[in-house]
C-alpha cells in the first residue's frame, strides 16, 4: 500500500497525486476510526470492485477527525485549530498508523490522508467529487448508506446519486446497512466504571420498553448504528469490552512508549510496562482488564514515515507484531488503568496511568520500546487496599483470571 499525506492550501485545494495516467480508481471516503466491522465491509467492497474493474483501490481518509475540528472552531469563536491544538485526540478510537496497518492487511492499494481544515470543509461535494474524478481517476465511489460530505454536509447519498447519473463520469456503489441494527447512546458520553467484577451487562437488557424509553430520555440518547465508532466509544467508556470487540471485529488496541514509573509493581513482584503520553487510541474507563502486550521495538516503524513508500519497506516483524496472534513478541497481560488509589496518600500522585503486567517467564526490559496493548475482557474495578499484602493477593487473582480467559 502506498501512502500520501495531503495538506490543502489556504483556499482548501488538495494537491491530489496522479496515481496513473491510464489505470482508474475505486474510491471510498471517511475517517475509519476504530476500523470496525462496518468499515471492513466497506473496504472489502472497494477491494472487490477494484479487482473486477482492474482499477486501484483507494481510501481517502481525513485526519484530524472532522468533528474535532468543527468542535474546536465552535468553541473558539471561529478560530481554526493549529496542528499543536489537535496533537492529542483522546476520543479517537485508533491511531492513524493502526488504521493504515489494517488497511494494508486488507490489500488496499492507496491511502490518501487529507489534513482536514475549515477551508477544505467549505468546498461543495460536487467540487470534491469532481476533483476525485479528474485528479485520481475515480470511476466508482463506494459509500455507506448514511454517508454525507461537502459544505453543510449537503452531499448525502441521494444527492450524490443524482450527480453520478447527471454527469455519467462515475458510478455510486452503496453498501447498505450492515450489522445488527441500531442502539441508543448518550449524546454526551461520560465514562462510568463498573462497580462489580466481571464483564458488565448492557443496562437496557433487563428493562421493558417504557423503562428503555425513560433511560433514553434521561440520558439524552441518540439513535446510532450498533456497528459504529460512537457505539464503540460508549461501550469502552463503560468497561463493556467484549461487546466493544464484537463491534470492532478485533481486540481494542492502544499504543504508546514504555516509560519509567514508580517501579512499585516490580517491588511487589508484578513488574509492569507503563505507557507514557501521548497514548494512541481510546483509553477505556478505569479498571483492570485481561489482554495482550505486544513489543514493537525501540523504533517501531511509524506509517507516517512511509509517505510514498511501499508496504514492503515496513519490517515484517513489526507488521506481524501488530496484527498476528502468533507473534513471538506477544504476551498475555493483566492491564491496569487508574490512579493507584492504594498509594495516593503516600505519593500524593493522582495521575491516571496505563500499565500492563506481561505474564512471561523472563524479565522484559521494554523501557523506551513502542508497545501495543490489546484488551479482551474487563476483570474488576479499581479498589483501594489497606496494605501492600492485600494488593499482592488481589494481583495474583487478577493474573489467574486473565490467564484463564486468555487461554480458555
Amino acid at each position: 500500500m502506498r501512502i500520501s499525506r495531503l495538506t490543502p492550501d489556504e483556499s482548501g485545494i488538495v494537491p491530489w497525486p496522479t496515481l496513473s495516467v491510464s489505470k482508474k480508481a475505486v474510491v471510498t471516503v471517511g475517517v475509519f476510526d476504530g476500523m470496525h466491522r462496518g468499515h471492513t465491509a466497506l473496504l472489502e467492497r472497494v477491494k472487490t470492485l477494484a479487482e473486477q474493474q482492474r482499477a486501484y483501490s483507494v481510501v481517502v481518509m481525513f485526519d484530524p477527525r472532522p468533528g474535532v475540528v468543527h468542535h474546536f472552531v465552535k468553541q473558539h469563536q471561529g478560530l481554526e485549530p493549529t496542528a499543536e491544538d489537535l496533537a492529542v485526540d483522546s476520543q479517537a478510537l485508533m491511531s492513524v498508523d493502526e488504521r493504515a496497518h489494517r488497511m494494508a492487511q486488507l490489500g488496499i492499494d492507496h491511502l490518501l490522508i487529507v489534513s482536514y481544515s475549515m477551508a477544505f470543509a467549505a468546498k461543495s461535494y460536487r467540487f470534491f467529487l469532481g476533483q476525485l474524478v479528474g485528479k485520481i481517476g475515480m470511476r466508482t465511489l463506494v459509500l455507506g448508506s448514511d454517508a454525507e460530505m461537502g459544505s453543510n454536509r449537503a452531499g448525502d447519498i441521494d444527492a450524490i446519486q443524482r450527480l453520478a447519473e447527471a454527469t455519467g463520469v462515475f458510478q455510486l456503489d452503496v453498501v447498505e446497512d450492515v450489522g445488527p441494527g441500531y442502539t441508543r447512546v448518550p449524546r454526551t458520553i461520560v465514562p462510568q466504571a463498573p462497580k462489580e467484577a466481571g464483564e458488565p451487562d448492557d443496562p437496557l437488557t433487563h428493562l421493558n420498553k417504557d423503562e428503555q424509553r425513560s433511560w433514553s430520555k434521561s440520558h439524552d440518547a441518540a439513535k446510532v448504528r450498533v456497528w459504529s465508532s460512537t457505539n464503540v466509544r460508549f461501550l469502552l467508556s463503560q468497561g463493556r469490552m467484549v461487546e466493544a470487540n464484537e463491534v470492532l471485529g478485533h481486540n481494542h488496541v492502544i499504543e504508546g512508549k514504555v516509560v519509567h514509573g514508580e517501579q512499585r509493581g516490580r517491588d511487589l513482584g508484578f513488574p509492569t510496562a507503563n505507557l507514557g503520553d501521548p497514548v494512541g487510541g481510546y483509553i477505556p474507563v478505569d479498571g483492570v482488564y485481561a489482554g495482550w502486550l505486544i513489543d514493537l521495538g525501540e523504533h517501531g516503524k511509524d506509517f507516517g514515515e512511509l509517505v510514498g513508500e511501499d508496504t514492503a519497506a515496513i519490517s515484517q516483524a513489526n507488521v506481524d507484531a501488530r496484527i498476528s496472534p502468533g507473534s513471538p513478541w506477544r504476551w498475555p497481560a493483566a492491564i491496569s488503568i487508574g490512579t493507584k488509589e492504594t498509594y495516593e496518600e503516600e505519593t500524593g500522585l493522582q495521575q491516571r496511568v496505563v500499565e500492563a503486567y506481561a505474564m512471561s517467564d523472563h524479565w522484559l526490559d521494554l523501557y523506551d520500546h513502542d508497545v501495543r496493548v490489546e484488551f479482551t475482557n474487563f476483570l474488576r474495578p479499581q479498589f483501594k487496599y489497606d496494605t501492600s499484602e492485600e494488593l499482592v493477593a488481589q494481583l495474583k487473582k487478577d493474573e489467574h483470571s486473565a490467564l484463564t480467559l486468555l487461554q480458555g
